[in-house]
This record gives C-alpha cells, structure tokens and sequence, in this order.
C-alpha cells in the first residue's frame, strides 16, 4: 500500500513537470515564432518595436529611397546663369539600413531555440549607416560651372568721345568657385539625423552657388571717384602761318601731351613732354629764338604748344609752379600770356590742385591747336585772363660801321620794336559776380633795336657783344 502511494506521488510529480515543460515550451515557441520588431527597438530614428517585421522593413526600404532622392539645387547666381538639380544619390550619397534589414530577416530563420534567444538578445538601437563621395559632388560643380574659374577681371573704362562726352564703362569682375565651402554646407544637409520623417525643407535644398568676387585693379565706383566728370576748359591758338617744319613739331608735341594724366598734387612737366616726343617723333628744322632773335634751329614750335596748355591751365585755375615768357612777344597770343621753353634753363610747371584727377587733351585740325581740361570744377565758377602792359620800353638804336657804304651815310637794315612790360591778372568769376583777383605774371619782353650800318670806320661804334650763356627758346639745343 505504501509502496503504491509513493508511485502514485512520483508519477503525479512527473507530469506536473511534464506539463510545466510542455507549457514552457509553448512559451518559447511563440516567443520565437512572432513576425514583430522586439519591443522599444529603433533604427536611424526611427522606432520599428511592435512593427510586423516586414512592414518595418518596407519603412526602411521606403526611408533609404527618400533619402537618395532628395534634390539638390545649385543657383549660379551673379557669376553665371542658370541653375542644376541633382538627386542626392547623383552626387554619391548612399543611405544603408542593410544590417538592421538582415537582422530583422534572422528573427524568422533557425531553430525556436536559436530564434528566441537571438529575439532575446535583439539590439535596441540600429544606426543609419550613410555615405557621400564628396569628390563625385565637386567633379561634378566643376564639370557645369567650372569655365568661371578661367575668367578674368576686366577694368573700368573711361572714354571721352569726339563731342568732348566723358563715358564710363563698368568693370566686369571675375569669379573663383568655392567649392569647399559648398561641399560642406551639402554634407551638413546630406547626412542629418534621421528619424524616419523629411519635411518639405529636408527633401529639397535650393543653394547658391558659393563664389569669390575678383575685382579688377580699377572699378567703375574707383574710377569715376578720380573725378574726371567734364570738360573744364579748353583754349586754342592758330599756327595756319607755319612753315611746314614747324607745323611737325607742333603736332608731334601735341600727340605726346594728349591723354596726360595727373593726380591729386601732381606737378606736371613740359620737360618730359619734349623729351619724349624727341624720343618717339624727332624734331624738325624751324626757326628758334635764340638770345632774343629769331634764327634757324631745331625744334621750333614747340613753345606754342606749352604757351596753349599754359592758357588752358590759368583758366582752370591751377596753382603754377614754373614759367617764363618769351624773350621775344609770339604772334599766336597776347603778351603775358605765354610760356616759354629751354632745355636745362626754362620749364613749365603746374600743379594739379584741383582735389580731383586732370586729364589733358590735344587736338591739331586746320592748323589750330586746341588743348582741353578734363576733371572736376563747379560750373558756376570761371577764371577770367587780363595782361595789362604797364610800361613801353623804346628800341635803342645799334649802330653798326659798314666799310661798303661811303662815309658818313647811313643805313637803316632793321627796323627796331619796342619791349614791353606786362601784368596778367587772374580773376575767379562765380554766379557771375568777381569773387576775387591775384596778379600770376609780370613780363619783360626785350625791345629789338633799330640797326643801322653807318659808312666809314671811324666814329661809329661796334656792336656790343653778347655776355652770358647763349640762350636757345622754342627749340632744343
């Protein structure tokens, strides 16, 4: 009986396991036969616990394909026109959820043993794994835009016309790529965090294209800052009655000095006018003054140009730093209103005191010479020109002993001329009214003496000779 009752405790122990582990099997075996994400798992973001697995991989399928899809667009903006589009899979970015993919696959696969432990032990967190190819992007911003790198800057342009218009010509700046400084504003968009959402700003970046702006030496805004908004004055002087070595010579300084250009404070110098027009042209016989007479010389004319210029440079109201009439009064201006030149003796000077850039031009047309002021001067203001002579000076008489003529006759063979002594006045005119008035020159021109050849040798004084260094005007020695 006991024996009985003991078999009956062993056998009621053993099912009750039995059952316990068909229980516990079943347990497990649903455990590892579910078709859902683990609980509180998520990738790249995105939660996926309690998901049918392979709705969770079509979520993640449908993720990666917005992300590669998202656009692109570069705007070129000022440096060229136009704009290109790409895919983000275009330009070498990959999204890859494959890990979690086949670790999603492997809760289906193996033993319910192997299944439940592997769901067990499942990962909480996948990250998205994504990639970019940043060569792939910039070879390809090089390939549509990359002709901007191969421009240059251009320079404002200033023209005076024919009809004395100043015209301006905008400069035209040039461009450098930055690409690095694309490149990283992509990235940043490209590889953002995910949480499995992309709005409207997140599926499409519109950019401009980043740039460099190379500006030309001179810009149009540097350029019409010099000031050279007008014609200031101009002043022309004939020279119809020139000989034709003469008329060279006057043209070919006039070529040289057209176009001088002299900044704020600048000094301009006659001097190197003549030089280079000795250099590029070469000088022609013409009369020259030399010693206070007309004789034949090289270079002759060429004071008429800076006798024009110095006329135009009063009337602008330039400060003068150097000048010197002629010996002789000329024949193309009044007295006290020229300027004479001679090489390592005279120049003429000025200074540019106008604030503002001066430009210089020339033109030679029917045996006139006109020279022209361009730059800055208020148009209500003028400088008008007035040479006073204040004083006569009377020829002396020159006589000369002349063994051809019978003696005690006499032979006037030079008419004399008288000299003079002038005062030229400078007045500032403005709205009409005289505003003020300053004396710039006092002149001696030299009296030509009447000379008269008297017969005989005795009684009649020789010339007087010639002291000094000689002298040459209107010419180069």
């Amino acid at each position: 009986m006991l024996i009985v009752k003991r078999l009956h405790m062993w056998f009621i122990i053993l099912m009750s396991l039995l059952l316990l582990a068909t229980a516990g099997w079943g347990v497990i075996w649903y455990y590892a036969q579910q078709r859902t994400v683990p609980e509180d798992v998520s990738a790249g973001g995105i939660p996926l616990g309690g998901m049918n697995i392979e709705e969770a991989v079509g979520l993640l399928n449908r993720y990666e394909e917005a992300l590669e899809t998202r656009t692109l667009t570069v705007e070129a903006g000022e440096a060229a026109n136009g704009s290109k589009q790409w895919s983000a899979a275009d330009i070498g970015y990959k999204a890859d959820f494959s890990k979690v993919r086949s670790a999603l696959q492997r809760l289906t696969e193996g033993s319910v043993w192997e299944r439940a432990r592997y769901r067990y032990h499942f990962p909480k967190t996948y990250e998205l794994e994504q990639s970019w190819e940043r060569d792939v992007f910039e070879t390809a911003v090089r390939k549509e835009w990359g002709w901007i790198d191969l421009n240059e800057p251009a320079d404002a342009v200033r023209t005076i016309t024919d009809d004395d218009r100043v015209e301006y010509k905008p400069h035209t700046n040039a461009y450098r790529l930055n690409v690095e400084e694309l490149s990283g504003k992509v990235e940043g968009w490209l590889l953002r965090a995910g949480d499995g959402t992309l709005s409207e700003e997140e599926k499409a970046l519109k950019t401009e294209l980043p740039v460099t702006v190379v500006q030309p030496k001179m810009t149009l805004e540097a350029l019409k800052a010099e000031g050279v908004e007008r014609k200031i004055i101009e002043f022309t002087t004939d020279f119809s009655s020139s000989a034709e070595g003469r008329a060279y010579n006057v043209s070919s300084t006039a070529k040289v000095l057209d176009g001088w250009h002299l900044a704020p404070g600048d000094i301009f110098d006659y001097g190197q006018i003549v030089r280079l027009t000795e250099d590029e042209y070469g000088y022609k016989e013409a009369p020259v003054i030399l010693n206070g007479k007309l004789v034949p010389g090289i270079g002759g004319g060429i004071c008429q140009v800076s006798s024009t210029l110095y006329n135009a440079v009063l009337r602008t109201g330039l400060e003068i730093v150097e000048r010197r009439n002629h010996s002789l009064p000329v024949s193309y201006l009044p007295i006290g209103q020229d300027a004479t030149f001679a090489s390592g003796a005279i120049n003429f000077r000025f200074k540019n005191t106008t604030g503002k850039h001066l430009i210089i031009r020339t033109a030679v047309k029917d045996r006139q010479l006109t020279v022209k002021m361009f730059g800055t001067m208020p148009e209500n203001i003028r400088y008008d020109i007035e040479s006073v002579t204040v004083q006569t000076i009377e020829p002396a008489v020159q006589e000369v002993a002349s063994a051809s003529l019978p003696a005690g006759t006499r032979k006037v063979v030079q008419h004399g001329k008288p000299g003079y002594v002038v005062e030229t006045f400078r007045t500032l005119v403005q709205d009409g009214k005289e505003v003020s008035r300053e004396r710039v020159s006092r002149d001696t021109y030299k009296a030509q003496p009447t000379v008269v050849n008297v017969g005989g040798n005795e009684g009649a004084p020789a010339p007087a000779p010639d002291s000094g260094e000689p002298l040459l005007e209107d010419g180069i020695g």
